[in-house]
């Protein structure tokens, strides 16, 4: 009657709560895309700041920075889980 069900994710714990379950389950690849749109985020920025727009370089650096942060954190998460299996 209560079979169980193998679309589940994994425990998790503490800080790893906040991430979405979709996101928990591709997490690398999660990880990867926001590290690569970080990365044009920031060229977005750099090139704003280069024509003087410094309301948008602000707003695209800042999100750049967010998004570096948590690409970086997922790849950290991804690394620690699979040492643990």
């Amino acid at each position: 009657m209560n079979a169980q069900n193998d679309n589940t994710t994994p425990p998790r714990t503490g800080m790893r709560r906040i991430i979405p379950r979709f996101e928990y389950r591709h997490l690398r690849g999660f990880g990867v895309t926001r590290i690569a749109a970080g990365s044009v985020q920031a060229a977005a920025g750099l090139i704003c700041l280069a024509y003087g727009a410094y309301g948008w370089a602000a707003f695209f650096l800042v999100l750049a920075a967010l998004n570096l942060a948590g690409g970086s954190w997922y790849l950290t998460v991804t690394r620690s889980a699979s040492a643990r299996t």
